[in-house]
């Protein structure tokens, strides 16, 4: 069997058979959730409510359920679609390769995360793991097997052994997304979960204390849902930077929800560049640079300079197959070390891989990327690629507790907005998807199982404190590494009516008085929170970010590009603010100004305004 295909006509037809209907989703009636987003973790966590729902195996008093999904896109406008590496999982006894086990998944997870890791969520992460790749299976997602019809397993970067699946090669986000979306649209279909696309959630509506709905745009129309509860599983924000794995819609709409409904926010200081993007200009309204997957290094790939010089083993042990923040890290710190600009390429050699493999076997094995890099002029079985870092996946996001709880009752979250505390400082390759799956899952669990006293009391959104390092938190007042917004209100402080100059030993270009415009942002927020970061740049981009908040009007805006503009700029200053608090470099975060390891000439050499 393979993985069904989404046609335009079966979406339209899984619309047209499903209308929308109002039912009363706050009380006994009926308990709607809403689910924001079609990444891994809004679709399977649909399904799984779907289904549990139809069943009728809902416990105790609980009372019926409706689903509703809202995807302010297409279905395969998420992050997942473009995931090529796979998803990470230690198999049953004879899948998994011998001598590996889930205690090893634990520990590479919690070494990649530099120790800032909740050990408990990458306990359930690792452990749940092997469920969650059975449901997908269920789903009709296949995934490649070897000669012996044995599923297999690749080596990616951090990995003690091999332990990913891939489906289609390097395929595996379109094949996972089109098998979960074929299934959303035989339940649309069937009429047993509402489905909105084009649905674009502006707001989360709250009332004593508690999420109890959503306000959305749709067609230009202003419409509203009432909910039981609220689950965001609306991706990441890689837009926030000028260049960047994701495509357009990762604009940190659940995020900027969440924190406006007073939700805690954590680690936002910690955003993974991946290190092997094509240096190539993205068209506008075309898809993301291309991604070269971590496993071709997994395979044998190697970095070389412009002078086609080897220099990963320079930086560390590892070399190529370190972590995805020393890797991204050490091609920065090393076109500083040779005096070239902070934006040119290094080169991505795989011609070793096809000399020891034999002769089409880059193809075979990564067929996407083959196909990629020939319509862009490129031979990668003769050539080396020009690659550069790009950002790619946040680990901080909105708190959660190990059922997909923020500190808001009613409101869950899901997937990369999520901070469940499984991917530290820096995550383990190809283990997004997994987050995406087990904890999305998780959520509808908590969800399914809530009482009707539950629901009346704020308790059960509580996420318990965790005792974290301190820094790194937003406001600076919070030491302890996170943030409470009290009913919305933008604890980030008043725009300046006026621009403060500069501390002394700033890159000049960073501030500016040029107005706000989605490309000024990404190159302020790689020059200054990048990388490579330090103190003053840090500063400078506060006020910029700040007196471009000022300039936004107040009034509530109909069109959703404005609303990514706003979600967008809130997401900017809380991970700067995040990035200035903490002054020490871990994982994916690190400031130039303050690592021994770093020369004062690396702030210099940033991408120019």
């Amino acid at each position: 069997m393979t993985t069904p295909r989404v046609t335009a006509a079966a979406r339209e037809d899984a619309l047209r058979e499903n209308p929308a209907q109002e039912l009363r989703a706050g009380d006994d009636t009926v308990r709607r959730l809403v689910v924001v987003g079609s990444g891994v973790a809004g679709l399977y966590a649909a399904l799984l409510a779907a289904d549990a729902a139809a069943s009728g195996h809902l416990p105790g008093d609980a009372a019926p359920v409706e689903v509703v999904l809202l995807s302010k896109g297409a279905l395969e406008q998420s992050n997942t679609f473009y995931a090529q590496g796979g998803v990470s999982a230690v198999l049953e006894p004879g899948e998994a390769v011998p001598g590996d086990s889930v205690a090893a998944h634990i520990a590479d997870t919690l070494a990649a995360g530099a120790g800032l890791n909740d050990p408990e969520a990458v306990r359930v992460l690792c452990t749940e793991a092997v469920r969650d790749i059975a449901g997908l299976r269920r789903f009709g997602v296949q995934f490649d097997t070897d000669s012996q019809g044995n599923t297999a397993l690749g080596l990616e970067a951090a990995h003690s052994a091999p332990r990913i699946l891939h489906s289609g090669g390097d395929a595996t986000g379109a094949r996972i997304a089109r098998g979960l979306i074929a299934s959303v649209l035989e339940r649309a279909v069937a009429g047993r979960l509402r489905l909105e696309t084009g649905a674009f959630v502006t707001a989360l509506t709250t009332s004593d204390g508690r999420v109890r709905g959503v306000r959305y745009l749709q067609h230009g129309e202003l419409k509203s849902l009432d909910a039981a509860g609220v689950l965001l599983a609306t991706g990441g924000a890689g837009r926030i930077f000028a260049r960047t794995s994701n495509p357009s819609v990762a604009t940190a709409d659940g995020l900027a929800l969440a924190w406006r409904a007073g939700a805690e926010v954590r680690d936002l200081e910690f955003f993974q560049f991946h290190p092997t993007t094509m240096a190539m200009t993205e068209t506008a309204g075309g898809p993301p640079p291309l991604l070269v997957s971590e496993a071709v290094r997994g395979e044998g790939a190697v970095l070389l300079d412009a002078q086609g010089q080897r220099f990963m083993p320079d930086y560390h042990p590892d070399a190529e197959l370190a972590p995805r923040d020393v890797v991204s890290r050490s091609i920065a710190l090393h076109l500083a070390k040779t005096g070239a600009p902070a934006d040119s390429p290094v080169f991505l050699d795989a011609r070793g891989i096809e000399a020891a493999r034999g002769a089409g076997f880059l193809a075979r094995r990564f067929p996407t990327i083959s196909a990629a890099t020939k319509a862009s002029g490129y031979d990668w079985t003769a050539e080396p690629l020009p690659v550069s870092p790009a950002a790619h996946y946040w680990m901080g996001g909105v708190s959660t507790d190990l059922n997909g709880r923020t500190t808001v009752p009613g409101l869950y979250a899901a997937g990369e907005v999520a901070r469940t505390g499984a991917q530290g400082a820096n995550r383990l390759a190809s283990n997004s998807l997994l987050e995406g799956l087990v904890f999305g899952r998780r959520a509808v669990e908590s969800f399914l199982g809530e009482t009707s006293s539950d629901r009346a009391g704020a308790p059960c959104g509580a996420v318990p404190q965790r005792a974290v390092p301190a820094a790194g938190g937003l406001p600076p007042a919070h030491a302890s590494g996170t943030a409470s917004n009290d009913g919305g209100q933008s604890a980030l402080g008043a725009a300046p009516k006026t621009s403060a100059a500069a501390p002394e030993g700033v890159v000049m270009t960073v501030l500016g008085s040029r107005p706000f415009s989605r490309d000024a942002l990404g190159r302020l927020m790689t020059s200054a929170a990048g990388v490579l970061r330090t103190g003053p740049e840090l500063h400078a981009a506060a006020l910029q970010l700040a007196e471009w908040t000022g300039s936004i009007s107040a009034t509530e805006p109909r069109d959703p590009r404005e609303h990514e503009d706003r979600n967008l700029l809130l997401a900017a200053r809380l991970l700067v603010d995040a990035a200035r608090n903490r002054v020490v470099s871990v994982g994916a975060h690190y400031r130039a100004d303050t690592d021994p390891a770093s020369a004062p000439t690396h702030s210099m050499q940033r991408i120019s305004s």
